[in-house]
């Protein structure tokens, strides 16, 4: 299993494109959804930009970088399948699931976009935004501490610290809505 340490290399790298697509093309879905709400001509030229770039984020990094992290852990788990016994990875898995699901999900809001059917507001995709820094925390506390339980404790914070997030974006559209008022 010399190769052992160049696979999970593999995976780990998978993960964090992946990561990094799903944390990003929420991103995007604000800006297309407030170009969609502009007047012509900005609506129509921000948003074909918006289309594209979310196209080649879609297709190009987090598809493929989604398969290959999968691809990658299964091998893993073919190589040492006494992992599937352990409650700490039954767990993570659990929560691949989640992170699956979220994807495909994300998927269905990227086609409507894609069609210009927009029908979550923007503030809808900043908290759907948050989702995959949860399911990220998680499992990076589950793999780490190779805990079932104490990955708990590391949700709890970024619950917490997402409370206070959008407790301060509440305060802030506030304060933009008294300032477009006065």
């Amino acid at each position: 299993m010399e190769y052992y340490n160049y696979i999970k290399s593999l995976h780990l790298i998978f993960v964090i494109t992946w990561f990094a697509g799903l944390f990003y093309i929420p991103r995007l879905f604000v800006y297309q959804i407030e170009a969609f709400h502009k007047p012509s001509p900005d609506k129509e030229i921000l948003g074909q930009q918006l289309k594209i770039m979310a196209k080649r984020l879609w297709y190009i990094i987090t598809w493929p970088s989604a398969i290959l992290a999968i691809l990658f852990a299964i091998w893993l788990i073919v190589l040492i399948p006494s992992w599937l016994e352990q409650s700490w990875m039954q767990v993570k898995l659990g929560f691949v699931i989640l992170l699956i699901a979220y994807h495909i999900k994300t998927h269905f809001y990227f086609k409507q976009l894609q069609n210009d059917m927009v029908k979550k507001t923007s503030n809808f995709m900043r908290l759907w935004n948050e989702g995959a820094t949860f399911i990220l925390f998680a499992v990076v506390f589950l793999v780490i501490l190779k805990n079932a339980f104490n990955w708990v404790f590391g949700v709890i914070g970024i619950l917490v610290l997402g409370l206070l997030i959008m407790l301060g974006y509440k305060m802030y559209k506030r304060i933009r809505e008294k300032k477009a008022q006065a």
